[in-house]
């Protein structure tokens, strides 16, 4: 399954990217690693060249429609083809919403949505040639409140709305949409988000639970790919949030809140 395949991965200098690429390069797949960021880019590709994989890295800034066509055209031009299409790119804040820019709200929304859609819009014409798929990498954000995070609960709640549509209208067309929500994973995404004014968060995260690798989040993806699952939520504390947030909503809502509401009681 996936050899001679291409893939293409958006934030794929990132650390769950690079390990979905090397996932699925070493079960023969060509990879389009896609990312704003050329020295990462860079830095991930050239790893996995000299493992062996084949890579192609390519700059593009998913908010940047000019970016997004070109990127698609390098890999049509490249490879010919495209199989699997991963939104791996996102961006986050920790601040309460009276103390969120609204400048925030649209930049975490035009990475972690209207990206997706974009790269999604421009990419369709060849994933319905190969009747692929769409690997969507949500949250638990996507399902259920987490404090501090207005922003980013919208932009991942509006990505399952939007491709759990889009997967009923691609359907008879055979491309398949998964939907992935891990929960804390150890990489240093959370270091890149904006705080309420826009700037560098300035705190590392606090988290619930064992953190999951990125290795493990790829594995996880890989084997649900194979199966072209709907919905794959990632580890017990995970599953835990999604069906304490469904049944018993009040109950996540106060732990949720204890746990996580240190972030937005730091001076700010």
């Amino acid at each position: 399954m996936f050899r001679e395949s291409v893939v293409a991965i958006t934030g794929g200098a990132g650390g769950i990217g690079t390990a979905l690429a090397r996932r699925f390069g070493e079960a023969g797949a060509r990879i389009a690693l896609l990312d704003r960021d050329r020295e990462a880019l860079d830095s991930a590709a050239n790893a996995l060249t000299g493992e062996g994989l084949t890579v192609l890295p390519i700059v593009c800034d998913v908010t940047v429609a000019e970016d997004v066509s070109r990127a698609v055209a390098t890999v049509q031009d490249g490879f010919g083809r495209l199989d699997v299409l991963v939104h791996g790119a996102g961006l986050t804040h920790v601040s309460p919403f009276v103390q969120t820019d609204l400048a925030v709200y649209r930049r975490v929304m035009e990475v972690n949505f209207f990206g997706a859609v974009a790269c999604t819009q421009a990419a369709l014409p060849l994933l319905v040639e190969s009747r692929g798929q769409i690997i969507v990498l949500s949250s638990v954000a996507g399902f259920a409140p987490l404090l501090g995070r207005t922003g980013y609960c919208a932009a991942k709640h509006a990505l399952h709305g939007f491709f759990e549509t889009l997967r009923a209208e691609l359907r008879p067309r055979g491309v398949h949409v998964m939907i992935v929500c891990p929960s804390f994973v150890e990489t240093d995404f959370a270091r890149a988000g904006l705080a309420g004014d826009g700037s560098r968060l300035a705190f590392d995260r606090s988290t619930t639970g064992s953190p999951l690798t990125p290795e493990t989040v790829a594995e996880a993806v890989f084997r649900a790919a194979v199966k072209r699952r709907r919905l794959v939520v990632l580890s017990p504390t995970g599953k835990l949030a999604y069906w304490v947030s469904r049944l018993l909503p009040a109950l996540y809502e106060r732990s949720m809140s204890r746990r996580l509401r240190v972030e937005i009681e730091r001076d700010p």
